[in-house]
């Protein structure tokens, strides 16, 4: 069986295809796995600034596998303790890592963005869609929630109205409503999607791999940190970032008007 998803690199951009395109690259237990794999090796990887999360197949992600799903009280039987234990060894494993991910990332969506597939969207600090793509936060039709982080993603994206929209209605956002939103940040043809997210990666990746990473960092700290606190922590990022050569090269690139030629060197 071919990859559950595949790991392309190239300069400072790595592209991660989800590869199940039978099931709508639904998210079992082995993609989830390689998804999240994937994920740490590129952020441990200090020659990486920025990933593409793409998909193959008629749709960006179905959302969790509901066959799956149905066996897991069905057929396994499983305890109420049991249940939860299996979300957060989990599915759960993924936003648990796009929390901590210092590269940018970008989601390539076409097709269907359902449930668990919508929050993956929601995940990424960037997402570029197709005109045929199709958000939904569908968890109620199936009588669940979103279970996967969602709930934590999509009001910082859209902001809560608009995400309780989603998610108590489930009905699904095409990609022209999703850019009035702000779920998509541009719309390109489904022929050129790719290329469309790849030169916007590569227009990132071509930036301070540090202060792009250090960016991600502060962003994060910024979400718990009171007001002065976070100016604190700016404030300490900013002087390691001053005291690094790829601050002096930009400087200089800009000023010289040439492209800068970073290091990433501390």
């Amino acid at each position: 069986m071919d990859m559950p998803v595949l790991y392309e690199q190239s300069g400072r951009v790595v592209t991660l295809t989800l590869n199940r395109p039978e099931t709508r690259n639904a998210l079992s237990a082995d993609v989830v796995d390689a998804l999240v794999d994937g994920l740490k090796k590129a952020n441990a990887d200090r020659s990486v600034s920025c990933v593409i999360i793409a998909a193959n197949g008629a749709s960006f992600c179905a959302g969790g596998n509901l066959h799956e799903l149905r066996g897991l009280t069905v057929s396994q039987k499983l305890t109420h303790a049991q249940l939860a234990s299996w979300y957060e060894k989990g599915i759960q494993r993924i936003p648990a890592t796009f929390h901590e991910l210092e590269v940018v990332t970008i989601a390539a969506v076409h097709g269907h963005a359902v449930g668990a597939g919508c929050d993956l969207a929601a995940m990424c600090d960037i997402r570029i869609a197709a005109p045929d793509a199709s958000f939904a936060e569908s968890f109620v039709r199936v009588g669940l929630i979103s279970g996967d982080g969602g709930s934590w993603f999509l009001p910082r994206v859209i902001g809560l109205a608009r995400a309780k929209e989603m998610m108590l209605t489930a009905q699904p956002v095409g990609a022209q409503k999703a850019l009035d939103w702000g779920l998509a940040n541009a719309v390109a043809d489904r022929c050129e999607l790719i290329e469309v997210a790849t030169r916007m990666a590569e227009q990132i990746a071509a930036l301070p791999p540090n202060a792009l990473r250090g960016t991600k960092q502060l962003l994060r700290k910024m979400e718990s940190s009171g007001f002065d606190q976070g100016l604190a922590e700016a404030a300490q990022m900013q002087a390691t970032l001053h005291l690094q050569p790829d601050h002096l090269e930009a400087v200089a690139a800009v000023l010289e008007k040439r492209d800068g030629n970073f290091t990433g060197a501390s």
